[in-house]
C-alpha cells in the first residue's frame, strides 16, 4: 500500500481503540522494550511525548523508567523547521504546543550525534523497518544526523502485515520494531 493509504487506515485503527486497550497496549510494548533492550545506567534515550489526540502510545512509563535508573533522556521539541533533542529531568517544566504536544519549554538543544536508543513515533512499519509517519520528515533528518551506532526503534500498536510502496531513498528504516507482542529486528543477520 501506499504511505497515504497506511497513514489513513492505520490513524483510523489506532483510533478505534479504547482508551483502556490504548493503555494495556502500551503497558505491553514498554515491558517488551524493558526485557529486551536493558537500558542501563549512563545510557541515552531519545523518546518522543505522545500526542493524546492522536492516541499515540503512552511513553510515560519509559521516561519514568530511564529517569528512575540514571538512564538520560532526551525529548525532540520541534523549533521552526528543524527538531531538536533536550535533554529532560524531573524537575523539566513543560508546556503544550499548537500541535497539542507537551514539550520542555527550555530550547536548549543537546547536540548528540549519539544516542543509544531513539524511540520513535509512527503510525505504521513494515517488515523492513520503513515507516510511516505524518509526513513532515522529521526523524529521517534526526536518524541522518548520528552515528551510526544509534538504536532506531520504532514502537506500534499493530504488527507489519503490508508492505509500503513508496519507499523514498531519503527515508531511512528502523532497527528495530516493538509491538505488545513482539519485538523485531531489520539489521542484517536478525541482531
Amino acid at each position: 500500500m501506499l504511505k497515504a493509504e497506511l497513514r489513513k487506515k492505520y490513524m483510523q485503527k489506532r483510533q478505534a481503540l479504547s482508551i483502556d486497550e490504548a493503555f494495556l497496549l502500551s503497558e505491553a510494548v514498554f515491558m517488551n522494550f524493558t526485557a529486551y533492550f536493558n537500558p542501563l545506567p549512563g545510557q541515552s534515550v531519545h523518546i518522543f511525548i505522545p500526542i493524546r489526540k492522536f492516541r499515540e502510545i503512552d511513553t510515560q512509563p519509559f521516561i519514568d523508567y530511564c529517569l528512575s535508573r540514571g538512564i538520560r533522556v532526551f525529548v525532540p521539541k520541534v523549533d521552526g523547521t528543524r527538531m531538536i533533542s533536550v535533554e529532560i529531568t524531573e524537575e523539566t517544566v513543560f508546556a503544550v504546543n499548537h500541535w497539542g504536544i507537551s514539550e520542555p519549554v527550555s530550547d536548549q538543544d543537546a547536540g548528540f550525534s549519539h544516542f543509544d536508543y531513539i524511540i520513535t513515533p509512527l503510525l505504521y512499519a513494515d517488515n523492513k523497518g520503513n515507516r510511516v509517519g505524518y509526513g513532515k520528515g522529521f526523524y529521517d533528518s534526526l536518524f541522518s544526523s548520528l552515528s551510526g551506532e544509534s538504536k532506531k526503534i520504532g514502537i506500534n500498536y499493530f504488527n507489519p502485515d503490508e508492505l509500503i510502496e513508496d519507499v523514498w531513498e531519503y527515508d531511512i528504516p528502523l532497527d528495530y520494531l516493538v509491538t505488545p507482542t513482539e519485538v523485531l529486528s531489520f539489521l542484517s543477520g536478525g541482531e
